[in-house]
């Protein structure tokens, strides 16, 4: 994990007049990346809502194990509109405010780029429907909630990315093309919302989560020696580039934050 002391005193200072904590809230709170990064918010002295589509358990679990207090689990299935309009009343309800949004949830499945066969429409559409059409419906739900924070900075919408966007190489062609979208749809909305909210992506290389250590091990380490810095990215950077995001970069909107040790340069 990453010196968050700097990060403590510095958000301290993006509080209301109040000293209302902000609010920080994470779809796809339960995997790897979306853990570290609710790790990372609680630690900087956020309240952290943690979304999850079916793992409440998980969810709840996280939660507990969070520094600090006010943090609660809350269904966030950014593929169903209507539940993201509940999901935006509750945190008004309880809360009052929203300044920081994270779209981590994401979805995808090994399918060889050549295999065109094999990527169905189903698993087309709901590639899509999650890794694009999500994060833009979070937006919409939690636009009204955003547009009103005082954050140091104004609020901010973390779109996570990934290098396939830049590389064309991933799980397969239609996760390629969500992530492209995806950073796309990041320059679209900063125009769009400017200048309350900022909008970037973060985007990350192959990240060493549990999921990827359960691979092959000569495929994992051959990745990480096409790697110019030599290895996978860890998720507790992804987390530090999120919270960079939102902490330093205050002048930045409509850009893409690469965490990939280089990759692209192979």
């Amino acid at each position: 994990m990453f010196d968050d002391s700097a990060s403590r005193a510095d958000m301290s200072q993006a509080t209301t007049l109040s000293d209302a904590r902000p609010v920080a809230v994470v779809t796809g709170a339960t995997g790897g990346l979306g853990a570290e990064i609710c790790q990372a918010f609680a630690s900087a002295d956020f309240r952290v809502v943690a979304g999850f589509r079916s793992s409440a358990e998980a969810a709840h679990r996280l939660i507990e194990q969070l520094p600090g207090n006010g943090h609660c689990a809350l269904p966030a299935p950014v593929t169903e509109s209507a539940a993201l309009g509940r999901l935006a009343q509750d945190i008004e309800r309880r809360y009052g405010r929203c300044d920081v949004l994270v779209n981590c949830a994401g979805t995808t499945r090994f399918v060889a780029h050549e295999n065109l066969d094999g990527l169905d429409d189903a698993l087309i559409d709901d590639v899509m429907a999650t890794n694009v059409r999500g994060p833009f419906a979070m937006v919409r739900a939690l636009r009204h909630l955003l547009v009103q924070s005082d954050l140091l900075g104004g609020s901010v919408v973390v779109n996570i990315s990934s290098i396939a966007a830049r590389t064309a190489m991933g799980s397969n062609l239609m996760y390629c093309a969500s992530k492209a979208a995806l950073d796309n749809l990041t320059m679209s909305l900063a125009r769009a919302l400017a200048p309350a909210i900022r909008v970037v992506s973060v985007s990350p290389g192959l990240v060493d989560t549990e999921f990827v250590k359960a691979m092959d091990p000569a495929w994992r380490d051959e990745q990480a020696s096409k790697c110019p810095l030599g290895r996978l990215a860890q998720p507790s950077e992804i987390a530090q580039a999120v919270i960079s995001a939102v902490r330093d970069l205050r002048f930045s909107t409509g850009c893409v934050l690469p965490v990939d040790g280089g990759r692209p340069l192979s």
